[in-house]
């Protein structure tokens, strides 16, 4: 038995450690006369109730059946810093993480954990683990912070910021054999493992638009970009993983060994565990892409052409598509990327006012390729049907092109437009319900696109592994549609935070009213009965792991899907 106190005029806060089971009691004394009174007057109470307590333990034998005070998280806290960590804690100036990319919700952590090794996080937790249901602080794991709604937040807990594990030491790129890979770790941004995998003349095959993201981060969600049609979402692509589970345990996973903590982690929303280590495939990298922009007017020729590009055995290694809406000079801004194939025609199109669709398209290839290459493209492009004045090519580097969103990243920073909220709304919609959708979101609900890009592209079902936790419309072929809205610092007006998020529950409520069997992608709900509906089917098996690797809900409080420990049979 060991006793904790913290005193205090009034009252005394106790530790109790019995049989492995830690929790807090708080007693209320009048003042006694003298110290030696208080003293035995307060250790008389104590082991009046841990007495108490153990008879009760043992006539019930029902290890779950004590009565515990909730342990307030500021004393957690100063437990956690008596540990011997090789990294540090920070106290103070830790607004960063109380704000995210999406920049909607602002909760503050009481702590930042800056971790040198693996180690510091397993301890943390541990520690955290073992003061058992009655801890009140949660945990989040934060990479480059660009959730949405405040997912990698930690309101009045404990944020773990993962860039701390990064370093040039961590990442190492084995190009021999037949399937060659990169070690990383989970704190890794995307950028730096495209330059450090192209040394060695590879690089990762799935990719997501923008490249300043986190291994974990991406991992914990899906990673969906325009070759996940080809290769799947990043998720697909990894062969090994190093997790810390909600209980502390570090445990290294693949399809062969754990492969239950495997599957689940991947698109697990940060459930399960913490993403240490990633062991990424990689392929033969290209020097060269070539890029083309085309337009369409008609919704129903466009999705024709992307679903049958997706279908050939030999097409493009990128694929995807924007929606246009009552813009106006979309050609004359291309043009200083790319390069019209016929500048006259170009010069007199006219998008004013009207709905396009544009499908956005990447070949890669080496420069003693090129002429093959253009042979290649120039057969993809006879079998579709854009308007042939908007056929816009450029020839870019292949960092170039993965990295292109940085350089709108600069420019918006620049404008101070780059920290601004982005109520962004991501929508997996089934084949079979997309041409609904579109003739009224794009047709009725939207007047323009001024305040960010709608991207819309399909994937192929049969490229993602339906093994992991990400969930998706049970349908061969289904498309991303991403609306990626900026909103100005103005209480009302078409860009306002107000006019967007209303306009996003517009299209909600028009999928709920239409029966679409849409998911969201990168999903923000505040009910759990939401979230049920969210995984149908797979929802059983997502409470049962959330039971077996976070029996506590300790990890990610921000996705608001569990809020209680995990109720266990005796």
């Amino acid at each position: 038995m060991l006793f904790y106190n913290s005193p205090s005029p009034s009252s005394v806060t106790t530790l109790i450690s019995l049989s492995n089971k830690s929790f807090f009691i708080k007693i209320m004394v009048s003042k006694p006369a003298n110290l030696y009174e208080h003293v035995s007057f307060l250790y008389i109470k104590i082991f009046t109730l841990v007495l108490l307590n153990f008879i009760h333990i043992s006539n019930s034998g029902c290890k779950n059946s004590i009565a515990t005070s909730l342990i307030p998280p500021y004393e957690i806290l100063s437990s956690i810093q008596t540990l011997a960590l090789d990294g540090y804690l920070s106290l103070k100036d830790n607004e960063d993480t109380a704000k995210d990319f999406g920049n909607i919700y602002h909760f503050p952590p009481l702590a930042v954990l800056h971790p040198k090794t693996v180690s510091d996080i397993s301890i943390t937790i541990k520690h955290i683990f073992e003061l058992g249901p009655a801890t009140e602080l949660k945990v989040a794991a934060r990479g480059h912070g660009h959730s949405l709604q405040g997912q990698s937040q930690a309101p009045g807990g404990l944020v773990i910021n993962m860039e701390s594990l990064q370093g040039g030491e961590t990442m190492k790129v084995h190009s021999g054999g037949e399937f060659p890979y990169v070690d990383v770790s989970g704190g890794d941004l995307w950028i730096n493992i495209l330059h450090d995998t192209l040394k060695h003349g590879l690089a990762p095959k799935s990719w997501t638009d923008y490249l300043h993201l986190t291994v974990g981060g991406t991992l914990s969600n899906a990673g969906i970009s325009g070759q996940a049609f080809k290769h799947g979402p990043q998720i697909n692509n990894i062969f090994q993983l190093e997790v810390v589970t909600g209980k502390g345990e570090v445990v290294t996973c693949s399809q062969h060994q754990n492969a239950d903590l495997f599957h689940g982690v991947l698109g697990g929303l940060g459930q399960f565990g913490i993403i240490t280590r990633a062991r990424i495939s990689l392929e033969p990298a290209p020097k060269m892409v070539k890029w083309i922009r085309v337009l369409y007017s008609e919704f129903s020729m466009f999705s024709k052409d992307q679903d049958y590009l997706i279908s050939l055995e030999n097409t493009f290694d990128y694929i995807e598509g924007f929606v246009i809406i009552n813009r106006s000079g979309i050609l004359d801004s291309w043009r200083s990327s790319f390069s019209p194939m016929d500048p006259l025609q170009a010069s007199q199109f006219n998008l004013d006012g009207k709905t396009f669709y544009c499908l956005e398209m990447a070949k890669y290839f080496n420069p003693d390729e090129a002429e093959v290459m253009n042979q290649s493209v120039d057969q993809l492009l006879s079998g579709l049907s854009f308007i042939p004045p908007t056929l816009f090519l450029s020839e870019v580097s292949y960092v170039e092109f993965l990295d292109r969103v940085h350089v709108s990243e600069k420019k918006l920073r620049a404008k101070g437009l780059w920290e601004v909220p982005h109520p962004w709304l991501n929508l997996l919609i089934p084949k079979s319900d997309i041409h609904g959708f579109a003739e009224e979101v794009f047709g009725k609900i939207l007047k323009d696109t001024s305040n960010g890009p709608i991207l819309i592209y399909p994937v192929n079902q049969t490229r993602w592994n339906s093994k992991t936790s990400l969930v998706t419309p049970e349908e061969d072929v289904f498309y991303l549609v991403a609306f990626l809205s900026s909103a100005v610092p103005s209480p009302t007006g078409a860009n306002s935070l107000e006019h967007i998020l209303t306009q996003n529950k517009r299209i909600l409520d028009f999928c709920k009213r239409a029966k679409l069997r849409v998911k969201q992608y990168l999903p923000h709900y505040t009910a759990q009965e939401e979230w049920q509906v969210h995984f149908g089917t797979r929802w059983e098996a997502f409470v049962e792991r959330k039971t077996a690797y976070d029996p506590l809900a300790l990890l990610a409080p921000g996705q608001r899907i569990f809020q209680k420990a995990m109720s266990t049979s005796s």
